[in-house]
């Protein structure tokens, strides 16, 4: 039909150029064989047998290999391991995957949620946790119990919300304590290692691959239906674009999909994956709601009876005994089309259960967020990209080549494929010559994130002097980067402690007083503020329901007052509340005159806290919060965390620390779970 003089495709004819024949012949399962480590594997455990050692490679290259290797070799001499990773739900199965290995005495955890056998040879926990471990050591004049760290994801350092923490804990390392560092391909791991040779005064050296374990091919997908190369040789630099889609993408009357607002018929685009043994597949969508959308296009996906009957015999064992996943909306898709979707709007329960399912090779397709790539152990057969760009949290920005190759690791499991591949679909938001050009594009160089706030300046002032803080920021990433830019970050760093003075939290001498001591323990992204309810009395002591509720306007990160309908907020709530906007506004005035942003603070993520806290089900919290579970878990799983760290003020506090600990009892129920 036509439309606005744009061709729409009518039906989908699954289709393959000839070329594809012999590609599509070698797909399938390698044999098993003995585990036989690469040449860089070997090189890297050599390596960090003497010195520190930096390895980039691509993603499901075997880094976790060189980990464990290391950690053993420790381990027999009755050393301690410290594994860091940068998310919990990687940190959880790393913890598991290493009690398989080297028992569960052997094995601890800490992600703040969590913590189980702290003290154990191997820890395992959030990088954060290990930051705030240096912090307390070098406040308490001692040295962390380790004699190896292994950054995992090490290019985080890079990521500009967090990225300050990988900085933090490299520059912080005592040089005794050996370092691992593993990370995808980084396009200036030279320098990279250089600095680290340069702050910690002994050698780091870098181990390269960009060998891929199983080859990935890029593919096309022609609105007809038909696949089709990508590239005329994917193995070319400069490779050009097959000559049929170079024609097609230069065609101003292109045969599209569909219109631009409405989501491309993934259904029949696996339909045509699943002719040619693509799957299983993951579609990286453009938000949220086009990956639950999605799962209602796929209802022609028919299931063999053997794959239909252990399908469903897995999801009974995983769901048993849990409630939230036997009645959740996208059970039946899964169940039945074996398809799901994956999004941090999910609980992370559900997110795990669809992993698992993914992992076993019984599900079809996963529709994802790009924030799946990174971290996250998800094999597919295939990729499937139907953007060429991506939410940063902030904007949508075209994808670079880092980005790119993150997801494209997800194409092709090493022992489980001979060959993966990345599938393109045209579209509006699609630039296909852009995807040619990032097919063999370098990685873009990880650059410091690091930034000065108060909680780092409440903690280095805790064990250094003002001039010995001045040391430690002419050895940060960013100075080595970019010659005098230490300069810069002193200059912050004083704008920061000069506040700090006005607010009594630090004397004259640049050294803090008491109340600084005591606010330095709050290693959240508000400590002042909160530190400035206790000092004053304005938080909760005696409610726990409260507590937990107005922590919660401390972590809010998306919610507002705007459709607030203040009739349906508890009197005692609203008048906590503005007692605290009250005891919090001269701190607020004198943060504007001194050029500081402080945060608003609004009471709609209190409410949900407060309905949470007081024993509502799960279902009505969201009913009446009008959020996603996903977002419901992570506020209740922030608040938690803030909680914790008032609970380490019961010296000071006492009060206020007990109702802490009660107002984690009553928040931290299921189903804000991660295990399965």
């Amino acid at each position: 039909m036509k439309k606005n003089n744009k061709q729409y495709v009518k039906k989908i004819k699954p289709g393959a150029d000839q070329s594809l024949k012999k590609i599509f012949a070698s797909i399938g399962t390698p044999e098993q064989q003995d585990f036989k480590p690469d040449p860089f594997q070997l090189r890297a455990v050599e390596i960090i047998a003497s010195q520190d050692c930096l390895v980039t490679a691509p993603t499901g290259s075997g880094k976790t290999w060189i980990a464990t290797q290391t950690i053993a070799r420790i381990l027999k001499k009755g050393g301690r391991s410290w594994y860091a990773s940068p998310l919990k739900a990687l940190t959880n199965s790393k913890y598991q995957e290493f009690i398989q290995l080297f028992g569960q005495d052997q094995v601890g955890i800490l992600t703040g949620d969590r913590k189980e056998n702290p003290d154990a040879a191997i820890v395992i926990g959030t990088t954060e946790i290990l930051r705030n471990q240096l912090y307390d050591a070098m406040q308490g004049g001692f040295d962390l119990k380790a004699d190896l760290v292994i950054l995992d994801e090490a290019h985080y350092l890079g990521e500009s919300d967090r990225g300050v923490v990988w900085e933090e804990v490299m520059i912080y390392l005592p040089p005794r304590i050996d370092l691992l560092l593993l990370s995808a391909t980084i396009g200036n791991a030279d320098r990279l290692a250089a600095w680290l040779t340069s702050i910690r005064g002994r050698e780091c050296a870098v181990v390269n691959t960009v060998k891929r374990p199983v080859q990935m091919y890029p593919l096309f997908f022609h609105p007809s239906g038909k696949l089709m190369p990508l590239v005329e040789n994917p193995k070319n630099k400069t490779a050009k674009l097959f000559k049929p889609v170079h024609e097609y993408v230069k065609n101003k009357n292109q045969l599209l999909l569909g219109p631009p607002r409405k989501l491309a018929p993934v259904g029949d685009i696996l339909r045509v994956l699943k002719k040619y043994n693509l799957t299983p597949v993951i579609f990286f969508m453009k938000s949220r709601s086009d990956c639950d959308n999605a799962l209602g296009l796929c209802s022609h996906n028919i299931l063999s009876p053997l794959k239909q009957e252990q399908l469903a015999i897995r999801i009974k064992e995983l769901a048993l005994n849990n409630p939230h996943l036997q009645q959740h909306r996208n059970l039946w898709t899964l169940e039945h089309l074996a398809v799901g979707s994956h999004h941090s709007g999910h609980l992370p329960l559900w997110k795990l259960f669809v992993e698992t399912l993914m992992n076993e090779r019984l599900l079809d397709a996963v529709f994802a967020t790009s924030t799946v790539a990174a971290g996250v152990n998800f094999p597919a057969r295939t990729v499937v990209f139907l953007n060429s760009d991506r939410f940063n949290g902030r904007d949508f920005m075209s994808l670079n080549a880092t980005e790119f190759h993150q997801m494209t690791g997800r194409a092709g499991r090493r022992g489980m494929d001979k060959i993966g591949f990345a599938l393109m679909i045209p579209g509006k938001y699609s630039n296909i010559k852009l995807f040619a050009k990032l097919v063999n594009a370098q990685p873009e160089p990880v650059l410091s994130q690091i930034r000065i706030n108060f909680s780092m300046t409440l903690n280095l002032l805790l064990s250094h002097t003002a001039e010995e803080v001045r040391d430690l920021l002419e050895k940060s990433y960013a100075a080595f980067l970019l010659k005098k830019k230490h300069g810069h970050l002193w200059r912050i760093f004083q704008k920061h402690l000069n506040f700090l003075k006005a607010a009594d939290y630090a004397n004259s001498d640049d050294r803090l007083t008491d109340e600084g001591i005591w606010a330095s323990q709050l290693r959240v992204d508000q400590p002042l503020m909160i530190a400035e309810g206790l000092r004053h009395g304005v938080l909760p002591v005696h409610n726990p329901v409260l507590t937990a509720a107005i922590m919660a306007s401390f972590v809010n990160e998306r919610m507002d007052d705007e459709k607030l309908n203040q009739s349906t907020v508890p009197q005692n709530l609203l008048d906590c509340f503005e007692n605290l906007r009250d005891g919090l506004r001269a701190l607020t005035i004198k943060m504007f005159k001194h050029g500081f942003e402080p945060a608003r603070l609004f009471i709609s993520p209190a409410l949900i806290m407060h309905r949470w806290a007081t024993g509502h089900d799960w279902n009505d919290v969201l009913t009446h919060s009008n959020i996603q579970e996903g977002d419901l878990a992570m506020l209740i799983l922030r608040t938690a965390d803030h909680l914790r760290h008032l609970c380490l003020l019961s010296r000071v506090f006492p009060q206020s620390a007990a109702a802490a600990a009660q107002a984690i009892e009553l928040i931290m129920r299921d189903p804000v779970d991660t295990n399965l």
